[in-house]
């Protein structure tokens, strides 16, 4: 391995978590990689919103701003794909090569589950949203609509109904309301259609309306969902660390995971995580992370010192 595969940090994920810890360990005057896959989940998104100063700009944008503003620290970007983190602490990536690390950092993000319905995919970030914090604004007063998968589809209907008076929650994934849900969402005016949906309909890339199984078409111009997220496992493997119920990598409070010297950040270790917050813990982990290199260094200079002792003694 040439020495310029050696780094005090390696990355995994270039998203706002992973570049936000990239700027301050940069500045740090720590080396750095950051191994991108090049495929963000916001990748359909046409806005980022509740970024202060950054509201209403496209992801790929933001990281291309991110990216540059790294690169002026000295960071080095490696557009890979990381296969696997192993016990001696390489990055082994798809091209074979081998990244190593004083400490490692998974800011992978999440892969999110969509539902099995007909048009779901094409119109993910145009027309079927998760966040209605992120998309309401841009289509209040329309046809607005929550896909029921849970309890919590509930509250987001009533979260959709700050945007609008024309709200419908379609149970689909949903067992049944009970009356205390049922009358919240009556007193509110948000219509409840039973049954599951069968396909959204409208132009490329937008939303016009949603097919019930019977073949009833209600009018629609945003449909927000709650999808099932993972840690994609396909980007990397790090054998014996640990998962939460959510799929998600088990850490710390400072952000250390199951496994020695890695550590994980942004949506791969809390799925609620927005692009603001993600890059919010990114900065509070990578001071932690930049405090363990310390503490490695101090005891390895402390070693070297009291050898020198012993020899000269």
């Amino acid at each position: 391995m040439s020495a310029e595969d050696k780094y005090d940090i390696v990355i995994i994920g270039g998203g706002a978590a992973g570049l936000s810890a990239a700027l301050l360990l940069g500045r740090a005057r720590r080396r750095v990689a950051v191994v991108d896959a090049g495929q963000p989940r916001n990748v359909r998104a046409e806005h980022i919103h509740g970024y202060l100063t950054r509201d209403g700009v496209p992801p790929a944008r933001f990281l291309e701003v991110a990216r540059e503003e790294v690169r002026s620290y000295g960071v080095e970007l490696v557009d890979a794909i990381a296969q696997e983190v192993r016990p001696d602490r390489c990055v082994q990536l798809t091209d074979g090569r081998l990244l190593t690390a004083r400490q490692i950092i998974l800011a992978t993000g999440l892969k999110d589950v969509l539902p099995e319905i007909e048009g779901a995919d094409q119109r993910w970030g145009r027309g079927l949203f998760q966040c209605p914090y992120c998309h309401g604004w841009e289509h209040q007063d329309r046809a607005l609509a929550v896909l029921g998968t849970g309890e919590s589809s509930v509250q987001q209907a009533l979260l959709v109904r700050q945007f609008s008076t024309d709200v419908t929650l379609f149970t689909h994934g949903m067992e049944g309301l009970d009356g205390q849900a049922a009358d919240a969402l009556a007193s509110r005016g948000v219509k409840v259609v039973e049954g599951r949906v069968r396909a959204l309909v409208g132009g490329s890339g937008s939303l016009a309306g949603v097919r019930m199984g019977n073949g009833d078409l209600h009018a629609c111009e945003a449909l927000f969902y709650e999808p099932d997220a993972t840690v994609d496992t396909s980007i990397v493997q790090v054998p014996e660390c640990r998962t939460d119920e959510n799929g998600c990598v088990s850490t710390d409070q400072t952000g250390r995971t199951s496994v020695d010297g890695v550590w994980a950040v942004g949506n791969a270790a809390d799925p609620a995580a927005q692009v603001i917050t993600a890059a919010g813990d990114a900065y509070r982990l990578a001071v932690a992370v930049n405090a363990a290199l310390i503490d490695d260094d101090v005891a390895a200079a402390t070693g070297q010192l009291r050898q020198c002792v012993v020899q000269g003694s």
